[in-house]
C-alpha cells in the first residue's frame, strides 16, 4: 500500500525543533505498529521527542493515535460510577490492594488494570499472584461481571489495549528514551482513557525510590496526565506523593499482601493508611461520592468483605497461608542514635536481588523475598537492634542485598528526622 508520509521526514521534523502534524503522529504510530516504521527510526523519533519535547496539542494526539490502535472498554452499562487510580511506582507501594476493595464499598467500580514490577519497583500483580489460585487474566466480560456483582476488579490488562505502546514502551526500555515527558505521559494515559473509567486519580511518586527523583519534573508529568486525561473527558487529579521512604514496612510480594490484610483489618503503619484513605477520597469525590468516610470503612471491615470477595471471585484462596521465605537475615543497627534517613531507592534494590523482583519482563519472582523494616525515620534505635530482615529461597542472593543496603540507613546519635510529609500537592485542571 502506499504511505502517506516519509519516517525521515516526520523525524527531521520533531529533530529541528518542528511540530508534528496530527496527519503525521497518527501515521507515524499506525506505520510503526504495522511494523513500516523500523525500530531503529522510532528510535530516533523518541530521542528527538526526549530532546525537543512536545507541545500539549502533539501529546494530545499521540495518546490518541495509541488509543486508537486498539480496543476501548466501555463500562457504561455498569448500574454504578467507575473510579480509578493509577501509580507512578515505588517501593513498599501496596496501595492498590486495600485501596480498590476500599473505593467498592460506596458502590463504585474500581476497574483496576495493573503491571508487573520491573527493576527496583514492586508489581501489583506479583503481589497478588502470591495469594494460591489467584489469576490475574480475565476476559473482558469475566472483568464487567465482577465489577457488576463484587465492584472491584484488579487484574492484568489484555493484549488489545493501545498495541502502539506496548511496542513503545519496549523501545524507550532500550534507548534511554524512558524520561521523556510527553512520551511517559502518553504512555499511562493512552491504557487508562483506553480502559474507559469515569475517574482518575494519579499517584505521582516522588523521590529517592521513585521514577521521578525531582519534584519539578514529577508535577510537569502530573500536569502533563491531568491534562490528557481531562481532554479525554475523563476527570483526573494527581496527588504528588513523598517515596525518599519505603511506604508501610515491608517491600516483597507475600509480605506486601500481608501487610494490606493489617490495613484492611483496620491496622496496618499509618503511612499506608493515611494515604490509602488520601486515595480512596479523591476517587469517591471523583465518581460523585463526596460525603463517603473510607476510613470507617477500614475500621468497621465492610473493605475487607469486599476483598475476600474480589480474591475469591479470580480464583484466590482467601484463607490459604501466604508463602514464607526458606531463609532470613537480620540487619543490624551499628549505633545508637536516631534513624534519620533510609533510602528507599536501596531498600527496593535489595527487595529485587532477593527475588522479588526482575529485570525483565519473562523472569519469576519470588512469592515470600523481599524486605522487612523494624524502624523508620525518626525511630530511636540501639547498637545490635535488627532494623531490617531480608527474605529470600535463595540465601546466596544474600551478599548482594547487603552491599546495596550500606549506607542506606542514617543513624545520628542527636539526631531528629524531620517529620514526614506524605502528600506533596495536589493538581487537577
Amino acid at each position: 500500500m502506499s504511505e502517506g508520509f516519509d519516517a525521515v521526514d516526520v523525524i527531521r521534523t520533531k529533530r529541528d525543533g518542528g511540530r508534528l502534524s496530527d496527519g503525521q503522529i497518527d501515521w507515524v504510530l499506525d506505520a510503526y505498529t504495522r511494523g513500516v516504521v523500523a525500530e531503529e527510526q522510532m528510535s530516533a523519533l523518541a530521542m528527538a521527542i526526549l530532546l525537543n519535547g512536545m507541545d500539549r496539542a502533539e501529546i494530545a494526539r499521540w495518546t490518541a493515535a495509541m488509543i486508537a490502535s486498539g480496543e476501548r472498554m466501555d463500562f457504561s452499562g455498569l448500574s454504578r460510577p467507575t473510579a480509578d487510580k493509577h501509580s507512578t511506582g515505588g517501593v513498599g507501594d501496596k496501595i492498590t490492594l486495600p485501596l480498590a476493595p476500599l473505593v467498592a464499598v460506596f458502590d463504585v467500580a474500581v476497574p483496576q488494570l495493573s503491571g508487573r514490577g520491573l527493576g527496583h519497583t514492586g508489581g501489583t500483580l506479583d503481589k497478588l499472584e502470591a495469594i494460591p489460585g489467584w489469576r490475574a487474566e480475565l476476559t473482558n466480560d469475566e472483568m464487567m461481571a465482577q465489577l457488576e456483582s463484587v465492584g472491584a476488579v484488579i487484574c492484568q490488562a489484555g493484549a488489545g489495549l493501545a498495541p502502539a505502546d506496548r511496542k513503545l514502551y519496549a523501545l524507550r526500555d532500550v534507548t534511554g528514551t524512558v524520561e521523556a515527558i510527553p512520551l511517559i505521559a502518553s504512555s499511562i494515559m493512552s491504557k487508562k482513557i483506553a480502559e474507559g473509567t469515569g475517574s482518575l486519580v494519579l499517584d505521582v511518586k516522588v523521590g529517592t525510590g521513585a521514577f521521578m527523583k525531582d519534584a519539578d519534573r514529577a508535577r510537569e508529568l502530573a500536569r502533563t496526565m491531568v491534562e490528557l486525561g481531562t481532554d479525554a473527558g475523563v476527570r483526573t487529579v494527581a496527588l504528588l506523593t513523598d517515596m525518599s521512604t519505603p511506604l508501610g514496612l515491608t517491600a516483597g510480594n507475600a509480605l506486601e499482601v500481608r501487610e494490606s490484610l493489617e490495613v484492611l483489618a483496620g491496622g496496618g503503619p499509618a503511612d499506608v493508611v493515611e494515604l490509602t484513605v488520601a486515595l480512596a477520597r479523591e476517587m469517591l469525590d471523583a465518581a460523585g461520592r463526596p460525603d463517603a468516610d473510607p476510613a470507617a470503612a477500614l475500621a468497621d471491615g465492610r473493605a475487607m468483605d469486599v476483598w475476600r470477595a474480589m480474591i475469591a471471585a479470580q480464583g484466590g484462596d482467601v484463607d490459604a497461608p501466604l508463602p514464607v521465605a526458606r531463609e532470613t537475615e537480620q540487619v543490624l543497627a551499628p549505633a545508637d542514635g536516631v534513624l534519620t534517613s533510609l533510602d528507599a531507592y536501596a531498600v527496593g534494590v535489595a527487595a529485587w536481588r532477593l527475588g522479588a523482583g526482575r529485570a525483565r519482563k519473562e523472569d519469576p519472582v519470588q512469592a515470600g523475598a523481599g524486605v522487612e523494616l523494624h524502624a523508620k525515620p525518626g525511630d530511636t534505635v540501639r547498637a545490635g537492634q535488627p532494623l531490617l530482615t531480608l527474605h529470600t529461597d535463595t540465601p546466596e542472593r544474600f551478599e548482594r542485598a547487603r552491599e546495596v543496603l550500606a549506607g542506606a540507613a542514617t543513624i545520628e546519635a542527636d539526631g531528629a528526622a524531620a517529620p514526614r510529609t506524605l502528600l506533596l500537592d495536589r493538581i487537577e485542571a
